[in-house]
């Protein structure tokens, strides 16, 4: 009843909740998306996108597709490798920022390791920024890691936003320096909260540095400070920062898929990122996702 091309633009579209961007990861124009997902609502009998000027969001039903799409998927990948008869062999060497292992990443590398048992795959955890400098001294065979949305390189998961995020209990005094709870350099998020508080002449202080996201949730929770984050997986315990407290804005922030240079790890590595490209979805908050 469902073709799977038509649900894999789908689930492109969901993730990145823009025709356009969808189009350009899946090398389509953005007509062919359209009408793509146009004929899927037409099966399904029901729409599952509302569309406005101000941009895109999974209705209801919306919500639901996601789920049988990603089974879908799922299974005619594992069928179509059953009956091709190739396996696929080797070691993978992949590095994650510790925000998206906080998810439902496990999953999606547990059903990886199920469907490629022969493949040894090596993850890594750490900071987007030392993930991006590793990568480049050829340490890993792919990454997933956060990026500034200007950057051309990498394979688009999803785009969100950073937004300062902190206990509801905290109060901040606009006379007295903003408490920052901050990653150590080269975090991608402390960067960018540094350049923007710079650029609005706001004073800050840090108040908490952790190489560790649970620390630095720790250090939030307990109203040391606030912290730039990703919007579409802000830790339970923790919430935006009202607009009336005066922060500046933060930007948007891309999660990307970026590949070593080594060729023997080409097909593993290709073979996780189509993986994690079909179920991007699960790595965010739900209901959080942003146009």
């Amino acid at each position: 009843m469902f073709d799977p091309v038509q649900l894999r633009t789908f689930l492109t579209v969901a993730q990145t909740l823009s025709f356009t961007q969808a189009a350009g990861r899946l090398g389509l124009r953005q007509s062919t998306v359209s009408q793509q997902v146009r004929r899927l609502e037409a099966a399904a009998g029901r729409q599952l996108f509302a569309r406005d000027t101000h941009g895109v969001e999974l209705t209801e039903d919306g919500e639901a597709m996601l789920g049988f799409a990603r089974t879908i998927l799922e299974a005619n990948e594992r069928a179509a490798g059953w009956f091709a008869g190739t396996r696929l062999r080797g070691r993978l060497r992949f590095g994650a920022s510790e925000d998206f292992v906080l998810t439902r990443l496990p999953e999606i590398l547990e059903g990886f390791r199920r469907d490629h048992p022969e493949v040894d795959l090596e993850l890594t955890v750490d900071l987007s920024g030392t993930l991006h400098q590793q990568l480049a001294a050829g340490r890993f065979d792919l990454v997933l890691v956060k990026r500034h949305p200007d950057e051309p390189h990498g394979r688009l998961v999803w785009r969100d936003r950073l937004v300062w995020i902190g206990s509801e209990r905290l109060r901040l005094d606009p006379h007295r320096p903003l408490p920052l709870v901050v990653f150590p350099p080269p975090a991608v998020t402390r960067a960018r909260a540094l350049e923007v508080l710079e650029r609005h002449g706001r004073a800050w202080r840090v108040t908490c540095t952790s190489g560790s996201l649970n620390g630095l949730v720790a250090a939030a929770r307990a109203g040391l400070g606030v912290m730039a984050h990703t919007q579409g997986m802000i830790p339970p315990g923790l919430s935006r920062i009202p607009a009336r407290a005066g922060l500046p804005e933060l930007g948007g922030i891309d999660v990307v898929l970026l590949y070593g240079a080594a060729p023997a790890a080409r097909g593993p590595a290709e073979a996780l990122a189509e993986a994690i490209l079909a179920s991007g979805d699960r790595l965010q908050t739900p209901g959080l996702r942003q146009a």
